[in-house]
């Protein structure tokens, strides 16, 4: 009976030892693979040639003529942008910029004065979160003009639900009892200056 005892014990130890030599080599070998099958670290994402708002350089642009209301007067816009027409008013759009133009009669031409007396305040109850209004009275090739920069919420985008900052210039033109507005916007971080300076030099009266 003494033999038996011993010997269930040797069996006993032999088994235990299989098992933490088999714990031990799992181990080693879970070790080994994860090391050698780790993965590469992700390539970043390409640099956009052109960032979120910015106009291609290449953009071309085409002449708009309103064929309804008040006709006398040539701007141009970019070539394929959506059009709407809302009354006197003409928007082009395209992602994330638009140009806005708009007819008046007007008695008076307005002035740095009746833009900050009358327009801005117009503005801060229309446009989400309006700020930092600068009225100043410009040169573009059509003749003085009196520039409202200013900057606003955009409307949320039905899709996605976003909303982006957005920059606005908007340069009232005036002749002989009418008012021509060309309001251009578009992000805050867009680098749109040479394009708005073709827009808002092109304008003419005729």
């Amino acid at each position: 009976m003494s033999y038996i005892r011993n010997s269930a014990g040797v069996v006993a130890v032999t088994v235990i030892a299989a098992m933490i030599a088999g714990c031990s080599g799992s181990s080693s070998g879970a070790h080994s693979g994860s090391g050698s099958t780790a993965p590469a670290q992700a390539t970043p994402a390409p640099t956009e040639s052109n960032p979120p708002g910015d106009i291609p350089d290449n953009q071309v642009f085409v002449a708009y003529r309103p064929t309804a209301g008040f006709t006398a007067f040539t701007v141009k816009v970019p070539e394929g942008w959506a059009r709407t027409d809302r009354g006197g008013t003409a928007v082009f759009t395209d992602k994330l910029n638009s140009v806005t133009i708009a007819t008046a009669n007007a008695s008076t031409a307005p002035t740095v004065t009746s833009v900050k007396n009358t327009v801005v305040p117009q503005l801060r109850g229309q446009v989400p979160k309006f700020a930092s209004p600068k009225v100043s009275q410009v040169t573009r090739k059509a003749g003085p003009v009196v520039l409202l920069t200013y900057q606003g919420d955009s409307a949320k985008d039905p899709v996605t639900g976003k909303v982006v900052r957005d920059a606005f210039e908007r340069y009232a033109f005036y002749r002989q009892g009418h008012e021509v507005d060309l309001t251009l916007s578009g992000p805050v971080n867009a680098d749109n200056v040479d394009p708005w300076r073709t827009v808002s030099d092109s304008f003419a009266w005729r």
